[in-house]
Parts: C-alpha cells; sequence; structure tokens
C-alpha cells in the first residue's frame, strides 16, 4: 500500500471516529473534513506525509492561512480541527508525538499575548542554577532569546560561526532562509561566552559541532525542550502567566517600543516580511539601528552587567 492509499485509509478512519466514538452532527463532521481537506492539499503540494508532519509544517500552513485573507476566527477554527486530527493520529497509534500540541491559533480581537515585564524576566532567569551545564546553557539560552527577539526556530539553529561577539552582531536565518544581521547584548554576550567551556566539556555528536546550543544528546536543542525550560522556570517562581518561547519575542518588542525606540528598527530586527528584507537596509544605517537596539533596550542597563 503507497503513501496516499495510507493517507486515504486514515481520513476514511478518522471521519468514522468523528461519526461514531465523538457522536458529532453530519454538518460538524464535514466542516471537520473540510478544514482536513486545506491541510491536506497543501501538505500534498509539499509532498510531506501525514504522518510525518512537524510543528513547522503546521506552523507554514497556518501562516499560509493568513496570507491569503483567511479571518482570524476561521483560522482559529481550522487549526482546531487539525489539532483533532493528530490527537486522533496520536490515540491511535499511526504517530508518537502530536505536531499540533504546540501550535499558537492566531489572536481574535484586540487581545494581546501576554508579556513579561522585566522583573518577571529577571525572576525567571534568577531562579537557574547556573553551576550546571544545562543551568548556564538554559540563562544563556533566555538572556539571547529576550536581547535578540529571535523566533525559537532561529534560536535553536543558531550556530558558532553566526556568533560576531566583538561587533555586537548575530546573524540570524529566517523564514524563507532569509538571513539578517541582529544587535545583541552585553547581557547575552557575557551569558554566551559564560556558557563555551560548560558546552565544550559535554557531548557533541558529529555534524552538530557547529550549533550553539546543545542538548543533553548532543544535537542542538529543540523547539520543545526550550518551551520545557520556560514552562518548569515559570512554575518554579509561581508565574501564572501564560508563556512560551514567543513571550520573550514579543516582550523584547513591547520593551522597545515603551522606551521610545524607532518602530521600523524594532520591525525590522523582528524579520517581520513587510519590512525586513534586505531594501530595508538601504534606509536603516546598521550602526544606528545596533545603537537604537542597544540603547532602549532593558538588558543594556550597565546595573544589569
Amino acid at each position: 500500500m503507497n503513501n496516499k492509499e495510507v493517507s486515504k485509509q486514515i481520513i476514511t478512519k478518522y471521519k468514522q471516529y468523528l461519526r461514531l466514538e465523538k457522536s458529532l452532527s453530519e454538518n460538524t463532521v464535514m466542516a471537520y473534513m473540510s478544514d482536513l481537506e486545506k491541510l491536506t492539499i497543501y501538505l500534498a503540494e509539499e509532498r510531506i506525509d501525514i504522518t510525518d508532519v512537524t510543528l513547522d509544517d503546521l506552523e507554514n500552513f497556518a501562516a499560509g492561512l493568513r496570507d491569503i485573507g483567511i479571518h482570524p476566527r476561521s483560522q482559529a477554527r481550522i487549526l482546531s480541527g487539525i489539532r483533532s486530527f493528530f490527537q486522533f493520529l496520536l490515540l491511535d497509534g499511526y504517530i508518537e508525538q502530536d505536531p499540533s500540541e504546540l501550535l499558537e491559533s492566531p489572536q481574535i480581537g484586540k487581545h494581546l499575548p501576554d508579556i513579561l515585564n522585566v522583573e518577571e524576566i529577571d525572576s525567571l532567569i534568577g531562579a537557574i542554577d547556573r553551576s550546571t551545564r544545562e543551568g548556564q546553557r538554559n540563562c544563556a539560552i533566555l538572556e539571547t532569546l529576550y536581547s535578540c527577539g529571535l523566533r525559537v526556530s532561529e534560536l535553536c539553529n543558531l550556530k558558532i560561526s553566526d556568533l560576531y561577539l566583538d561587533e555586537g552582531f548575530i546573524k540570524v536565518e529566517g523564514k524563507g532562509s532569509k538571513q539578517r544581521l541582529v544587535p545583541i547584548s552585553p547581557k547575552a554576550i557575557k551569558e554566551i561566552r559564560n556558557y563555551f567551556p560548560f558546552r565544550n566539556e559535554g557531548l557533541i555528536k558529529p555534524d552538530f559541532e557547529d550549533y550553539l546550543f546543545i542538548s543533553r544528546f548532543g544535537k542542538n536543542i529543540s523547539r520543545i525542550m526550550v518551551f520545557h525550560v520556560i514552562k518548569e522556570l515559570a512554575d518554579k517562581i509561581g508565574l501564572r502567566k501564560t508563556i512560551s518561547p514567543h513571550t520573550f519575542r514579543h516582550s523584547f518588542a513591547t520593551h522597545l517600543l515603551e522606551g521610545g525606540a524607532n518602530l521600523r528598527a524594532i520591525q525590522s530586527m523582528l524579520g517581520h516580511e513587510s519590512i525586513g528584507t534586505t531594501e530595508i537596509y538601504t534606509h536603516i544605517d546598521r550602526r544606528k539601528l545596533r545603537d537604537e537596539i542597544i540603547n532602549h533596550h532593558p538588558r543594556n542597563n550597565k546595573k544589569s552587567l
């Protein structure tokens, strides 16, 4: 049986699951199947098997919904149906891990995601035991997330050859393999340098020597690992906000904006497609951009070093 036939069989079983086990109405079942069809069309175009789907694939699918102008409420409904499907795959043993578990729904209305204030970020990082290899690594991870406003995927794929610490920059590869230079704060630089001795003493598997942040298994860290590190620290300090790696990115942008930083510089730093292209660097001098970020970021207060 080829992959196409297997996928068709899985979808048929899912439809029966919705009808018989979930006892959903026929209209609701058809709505779920319609949402799933959107995903299967996308996966077919990308030549991805249903059982091989990753969180990155789902995030790219969700971005496509947004790009073609589907209303946020409809996006949220579609993604809810997609989560239901992957929960079924997990329950029936087709997959070992649910890739939709960390898939974020679009923000609806004027509600903004939680952000962390500087004191909360200090508390999270302060709860880390820096005497261990993983502790110092996690400290450097959070400082880099907050200092640079990175997407978690960008953080996980950051390489030593991407670091220009003496110049105060890191090179980041964002969506669509677009590269950008991002200023990094002295505080984050300090923690990365403190991490190097721990990093180099641990296991590093072949082909992973250039990755900056290494897991205990000798490979580059995963986005799920970063999510769990943040969740455990939040639980440790009793933080009741719903936070994720993206919270640090949102907090980064909000704190800079509140501090008076230039909005165009912030958007450029974040690598947003609308302005985060090579063309933007013809309008914003890179040295001025670095000064704009460094002067307004809370982490660059000399007292914090």
